[in-house]
C-alpha cells in the first residue's frame, strides 16, 4: 500500500553510523532509523546476542515465564526508579497501554468518562487511541470519528493546565513528550514537567510521560525526565530499546503499576526472548560504554557548533536541542533539504516542515560529527542564499 513517499535509495549494508547502499555509495546516518538505532549498524555485541538467540529460542507465549523478560523488567525498574513493565511491540502499542492504564484509574473513582490532557504538536502513534491523542490534524484527518477522552492544550502552557484544571472534573491523566520529536524537537521551558507534576498530584492525575524518542540516553539522561527531579507515574518507551528490533515498553510507577490485572491487557509477541535479549544487549553496551554521557557531551558540542555557523543567517529560527536530539528551525518550509543531504551522502529528517531534524546514533564518533556539522551546515547556507 502506498502509505510511505519513499526517497530514491535503497540501502544494503550498515557498521556503526555507516549506511551503504546497493551501488556501494556511504552515507553518514544522521538520523538512526527516526532514533531508533542508538548503537548504531551491526554492533558486534548485539549481532552477537541474536544470533545466539536466534539458535536458542525466539518466541513461547506469555502463557509461560520468560526469563529474559523478567530480566528485562528489573533492569528498566532499576534505570528509571519506578515499579512494574509491560511489554509490546512498539511505541503506538505502548501508549495504548498508557492510555488503558489511565481510563483503569479513571474509573476506579467512579468516573464514567474519564479524559486525559494531551498537547498541541504532539505525536503518540497511528492507532486509533493515539493518532486521537496526537496533536496534528494531518494525521488524523479521514479517520474520524475518533475517540471521545481527549482534551488539548498548548504544549509547554502551564496556565492553560491550571484553567483546563478548573473547568473539568473527570480529569484523571496528563499524557505529555518531555521534548516534542515530531512536533518540531520543541523543548518546553525549564521545570515544565516539575509543575506538570505537582499538579497532577494535587488532583490525583497520573503524568504520563511519552519517551519513545527521548528515552534510553536520547537526551543525555537515560530518561528526559531525569533532567528534572521527578518520578512519572508512567512512562513508555520504543524505538531505541530494541534497535531495530521491535519492542515496547509502558513502566507504571506507584498506584499506576497496580492498575492491570490478569486479563486487562495482554500480547502475543511482547516481551519475546528474542525481543528481551535485543533490549538487554542495548542496555548493557550503552551503560558498560557510558553512552549517555557521550550522548551529552557530543550533542552538546554540536549545538554549540551550528549555533556558532549558523548565527550569521537570520533565515534560521532557532537552533535547539538537548543531548542527540537537536532542531534547526528555519524560516520556510525546508523538505528539499533531505534529498540535497541526500546527494551529499548525509541522511537527515526534515520535520513540521522547517525544522532539520537530527537523531545520530549514540556512537556517533568525533570525525563523523565534523563531517555532519560541515555538510549539513554547508547545506542550510545554501539553500538559504
Amino acid at each position: 500500500m502506498s502509505t510511505y513517499k519513499r526517497l530514491p535509495v535503497t540501502f544494503v549494508r550498515g557498521e556503526g553510523a555507516w549506511l551503504w547502499d546497493n551501488t556501494g555509495k556511504r552515507y553518514l546516518d544522521a538520523l538512526a532509523g527516526i532514533a531508533v538505532c542508538g548503537l548504531g549498524h551491526a554492533h558486534p555485541d548485539l549481532t552477537q546476542a541474536l544470533s545466539e538467540q536466534i539458535g536458542t529460542l525466539i518466541h513461547t507465549s506469555n502463557l509461560y515465564n520468560i526469563q529474559l523478560q523478567e530480566n528485562l523488567g528489573q533492569e528498566l525498574v532499576r534505570l528509571s526508579k519506578m515499579d512494574k513493565v509491560f511489554f509490546g511491540n512498539s511505541g503506538a502499542e505502548a501508549n495504548e497501554a498508557a492510555i488503558k492504564i489511565a481510563r483503569l484509574h479513571g474509573h476506579s473513582q467512579g468516573f464514567k468518562e474519564p479524559v486525559i490532557i494531551v498537547m498541541e504538536g504532539s505525536f503518540h502513534g497511528r492507532t486509533i487511541a493515539t493518532l486521537t491523542a496526537t496533536g496534528n490534524r494531518k494525521v488524523q484527518a479521514g479517520f474520524e470519528p475518533l475517540l471521545k477522552g481527549f482534551i488539548r492544550i498548548p504544549y509547554g502552557d502551564i496556565k492553560a493546565l491550571h484553567h483546563v484544571a478548573q473547568s473539568i472534573k473527570e480529569i484523571v491523566a496528563v499524557l505529555v513528550e518531555p521534548i516534542q520529536g515530531e512536533g518540531g524537537i520543541n523543548i518546553p521551558p525549564s521545570g515544565y514537567l516539575q509543575e506538570i507534576k505537582t499538579i497532577c498530584e494535587s488532583h490525583n492525575w497520573l503524568l504520563m510521560l511519552d519517551e519513545i524518542q527521548t528515552g534510553i540516553g536520547r537526551t543525555g539522561h537515560w530518561f528526559a525526565y531525569q533532567h528534572e527531579d521527578i518520578i512519572p507515574d508512567v512512562m513508555t518507551l520504543a524505538k531505541s530499546l530494541g534497535n531495530g528490533i521491535p519492542i515496547g515498553a509502558c513502566i507504571a510507577n506507584g498506584k499506576a503499576a497496580e492498575l492491570f490485572g490478569f486479563g486487562s491487557h495482554g500480547s502475543t509477541f511482547g516481551g519475546n526472548p528474542l525481543a528481551c535479549r535485543a533490549a538487554l544487549t542495548v542496555l548493557n553496551v550503552i551503560e558498560n560504554n557510558s553512552l549517555v554521557t557521550r550522548s551529552a557531551t557530543i550533542g552538546a558540542t554540536l549545538l554549540h557548533e551550528f549555533r556558532e555557523q549558523l548565527k550569521d543567517y537570520p533565515k534560521v529560527a532557532a537552533v535547539r536541542g538537548m543531548g542527540l536530539m537537536i532542531g534547526i528551525e528555519l524560516i520556510k518550509p525546508c523538505a528539499e533539504l533531505v534529498t540535497q543531504a541526500l546527494e551529499n551522502g548525509l541522511l537527515i529528517n526534515v520535520t513540521a516542515d522547517r525544522v532539520v531534524r537530527l537523531l545520530p546514533p549514540l556512537i556517533l564518533e568525533d570525525a563523523q560529527a565534523d563531517q555532519l556539522l560541515n555538510v549539513l551546515s554547508d547545506l542550510i547556507k545554501r539553500f538559504l542564499a
